[in-house]
């Protein structure tokens, strides 16, 4: 009996495209779950679970992203530094002001694998608060959210 089986793609046969994603008023959660998808490479014909075949996303105007409700006041990121009451926290208000690139790549983060497959996966997510970005030599299309 003969039966068909499916071509596993290689690492090294992944077919890698560079995507760029503005993220002026969009809603954070819908767009960290598109660049998740992207970077997973979910999208694609080829994808497998164990190897990393997703794309490049790089996004700009992280500073602008949109949330909905009382999430401006509300919203707490925490992170514990190891040492005894080294629990800090910073609301989403002030991480704005500091830090605008680190509340895209938390919620990306929190929505891809938390494995060493994951961490590779991230690496290829390029966020800046402005509209200039290093990329341009990329040629990185446009991608709709």
């Amino acid at each position: 009996m003969l039966t068909k089986t499916t071509k596993m793609e290689k690492v090294k046969e992944a077919k890698r495209q560079w995507f760029l994603v503005d993220a002026k008023d969009q809603v954070l959660g819908r767009l960290a779950s598109k660049l998740a998808t992207v970077l997973m490479g979910k999208g694609k014909a080829s994808y497998c679970p164990n190897i990393d075949c997703g794309d490049y996303v790089v996004v700009i105007n992280a500073s602008k992203v949109g949330v909905t409700g009382r999430k401006e006041k509300n919203k707490v990121y925490y992170h514990y530094s190891g040492y005894p009451s080294g629990l800090k926290s910073v609301n989403l208000e002030k991480l704005r002001e500091e830090k605008p690139e680190e509340i895209v790549y938390r919620a990306v983060w929190g929505m891809i694998p938390h494995t060493r497959l994951g961490r590779e996966m991230i690496k290829k997510l390029h966020i800046y608060s402005g509209e200039k970005h290093p990329h341009e030599a990329q040629k990185p299309e446009k991608l709709e959210i």
